[in-house]
């Protein structure tokens, strides 16, 4: 029996076949001081992985395959009974392969249940106490090598126009590390693109994801993509470190950074370690919870991450910008250390067509499947105009933005009209215009599209008009238009067009039309194509500057990401500068002048005060005078706008002021004006008058039943203070 108890042991094993209850409530107090899933915690507790705990499954589907071993040994002839050791054992067998299917499916379902796992699968506990991520199980699949790289840049031409020498060197790129092995533990290779805006470098790199994926060299089709610009400044560590962790262990093999110019430096420290030595380590202690990195000020953590890992992954960084920027930036050993460079160059006419002819063959296809509309007629000509619609200012993107309104119109044909299924639509091209026809009706087809918000140009003029006073102002505005229109003249032209700084302050007291004009610039501007918003976010030190140390900055930020595209008025500007030891204001304006170079193009930012006060506010950062050259004094109104803004006032609420009560106010507004104007409140003085004349107008009325509603009388205004 020594044999038979002997294999039963071999069979069964002596491993313990489950974590006792102990162990689990150990793991789970553990969890919940420290963190991590409770695997991690039992392996902590008991030194068991889970490959420990999965071998009991493992040994009882051994024990279940070795006992049908030998029941089929068992049923073989034998000489005698008695020369059969196995002769009583197959009773015994067949119950124990009973048992064990039992005990298979139970222990199946606890792991299934404690750990979120099948049989078969494995998860690694972070033992280490100064850990690197764990890279993520990574689908097998042949190993790839040159000569799956054969015939990618043929193919890549066939989706990417005009950028031949490009597509050569970003193939050379992601084929390198496969005829020159990386070093140990660096990215498969860095990559730096660059060239001007729609000239295809996105679209090259998302169709060499999609290439090399379908050849087998990838493991997924995606491009983890992780915007700089997102991280302006600095107190965000745990949002970029969560974001670029996320991005590392996702199953995209190629990791895009882009506008790194846009970034705070703090953050570019941690992308130049990766791209130059494949890793970048944390200056906090960081663990796993739930998938979320958690900052830890336990420094006795088991499970706590030191570092992030690149291998395996190809490393790419896009910019308009060349290596020249870039060292600025970052640094020359950064360039040096990068693998590969590939610059785009400005597509040329010849390009667009060849462009225009596949977007032109996906319309098609699109409103056949989509819409049941058959496209036909002049589609040479509509071609053309899609591409002439690159040569005015627009670019790549101005054409493909002609094909997306293309199929949004004829969505609109399709949905405002009762036509058959595959009903046919002859194209044609008058007069720059595309002409629909379907049967006997012709429809200008982009004219179907709703129109775009363009700020209603004669409206906002008009308005400006109506503005008392503020004659050098409004020259200013208007001198705005002509500069611009300039401008987008010698883009058509191809020439070489400027760029004025649109930064502004406002000085002057209380009243005089600040804010107002600010508004108007902001609906202005977007209507003549400056601004692409044209709202206007007004704002006080309250907004700006934090209640606690790494709040400023991030607040700053927010407030002016919600102004891109239009206009921010910042009032009483001056109170963000309270001296030196004011750190918070510090803060608050040093994020608010890298926020106006990072989006200088597409932000306008009105700085509004006492002429004193900014004068000495400028001088709080020695970047603020340069970036507001553009200074506009507004004066205080004369007693005569004062009269004109009061009637225009009582209009605005539907009031008029009586003929008797005119003098008397033009008195009053100019004696005001010439012993307070600057605590009197210029407009708000009006504002405040006006709406005093009301509230006594119904005072009078309950006694003067008779009397005229609407008028306000010289009795209704009380003008003795004028001192104040």
């Amino acid at each position: 029996m020594d044999k038979f108890e002997n294999m039963m042991n071999d069979i069964f094993g002596s491993k313990q076949a489950h974590y006792t209850a102990e162990e689990i409530e150990a793991a789970k107090k553990r969890q919940k001081k420290y963190g991590g899933t409770l695997m991690e915690n039992l392996a902590e507790v008991t030194g068991r992985g889970l490959q420990t705990s999965i071998y009991d499954v493992k040994a009882a589907e051994h024990a279940k395959d070795s006992i049908s071993s030998l029941m089929d040994a068992g049923k073989k002839p034998q000489d005698t009974a008695a020369s059969d050791p196995f002769a009583d054992l197959n009773a015994i067998l067949q119950k124990n392969a009973d048992d064990l299917d039992a005990q298979i499916a139970a222990l199946n379902q606890n792991l299934k249940n404690d750990f979120g796992m099948n049989i078969g699968e494995q998860r690694t506990a972070g033992t280490n106490s100064a850990a690197s991520v764990q890279e993520p199980v990574k689908t097998q699949m042949p190993a790839a090598t040159a000569e799956n790289f054969r015939g990618v840049e043929g193919a890549l031409k066939e989706k990417i126009f005009g950028q031949d020498a490009f597509l050569k060197k970003l193939t050379v790129a992601f084929k390198r590390p496969y005829v020159l092995k990386e070093e140990e533990g660096h990215a498969k290779n860095t990559i730096f693109i660059y060239g001007p805006e729609d000239t295809g470098r996105h679209a090259a790199l998302n169709a060499m994801a999609a290439e090399l994926y379908s050849r087998g060299v990838l493991r997924s089709d995606d491009v983890a993509v992780i915007d700089l610009s997102l991280y302006p400044s600095a107190g965000n560590d745990n949002v970029f470190l969560q974001d670029l962790y996320s991005a590392l262990q996702s199953k995209a093999d190629i990791l895009l950074f882009e506008n790194y110019e846009a970034c705070h430096i703090s953050y570019l420290a941690y992308v130049n370690e990766m791209f130059t030595t494949g890793s970048c380590h944390l200056t906090s202690r960081y663990m796993l919870q739930n998938g979320q990195l958690v900052n830890v000020s336990n420094s006795f953590a088991s499970t706590a991450i030191s570092s992030f890992s690149a291998a395996d992954k190809y490393l790419v960084m896009i910019s308009t910008k060349g290596a020249d920027g870039l060292a600025n930036a970052l640094g020359a050993p950064f360039v040096n250390a990068l693998g590969d460079t590939a610059a785009t160059v400005k597509l040329e006419e010849e390009s667009y067509k060849k462009i225009s002819v596949v977007k032109w063959e996906e319309l098609k296809q699109k409103v056949a499947t989509e819409l049941q509309f058959v496209l036909t007629g002049d589609e040479e000509a509509v071609r053309e105009a899609a591409v002439q619609m690159t040569g005015k200012g627009a670019g790549l993107a101005g054409m493909l933005n002609f094909y997306v309104k293309m199929l949004k119109a004829l969505a609109g044909l399709r949905l405002e009209n009762d036509y058959d299924v595959n009903a046919e639509v002859v194209l044609s091209v008058k007069e720059g215009r595309v002409i629909a026809a379907v049967g006997e009706e012709e429809t200008d087809l982009l004219d179907q599209l709703p129109g775009g918000y363009t700020g209603a140009l004669e409206q906002v003029k008009a308005e400006l008009e109506n503005i008392v006073g503020l004659t050098e102002i409004k020259k200013y505005v208007y001198s705005l238009e002509e500069y611009y229109s300039v401008q987008k003249k010698r883009r058509e032209q191809g020439l070489k067009a400027g760029e004025v700084n649109k930064h502004m302050i406002f000085t002057g007291a209380p009243g005089t039309g600040k804010t107002t004009i600010a508004r108007i610039i902001s609906r202005y501007l977007k209507a003549i194509g400056v601004l692409t918003g044209g709202q206007l976010v007004e704002v006080t030190r309250a907004d700006l500057v934090g209640r606690y140390v790494g709040h400023t900055a991030p607040l700053t930020t927010q407030v002016l990401t919600s102004a891109i595209g239009g206009v921010l008025f910042i009032d009483e500007a001056y109170s963000l500068y309270r001296g030196k030891d004011d750190s918070f204001g510090l803060e608050a304006i040093d994020a608010l002048v890298k926020g106006i170079e990072d989006n200088r193009d597409n932000l306008i930012v009105i700085l509004a005060g006492y002429s004193n006060e900014m004068a000495e506010f400028l001088t709080s950062n020695s970047g603020l005078k340069s970036r507001f050259p553009n200074i506009i004094d507004f004066p205080n109104y004369t007693g005569e706008e004062l009269l004109a803004i009061a009637k225009i006032t009582a209009k605005s609420k539907g009031y008029q002021i009586d003929e008797g009560a005119l003098d008397p106010l033009l008195q009053y507004f100019n004696a005001v004006q010439m012993i307070r104007p600057d605590t009197a409140g210029n407009g708000r003085l009006v504002r405040n008058k006006i709406e005093d004349a009301i509230l006594n107008q119904s005072r009078r009325l309950a006694a003067e039943t008779e009397a005229d509603l609407s008028v306000l009388e010289s009795r209704d205004f009380d003008l003795t203070d004028v001192n104040g």
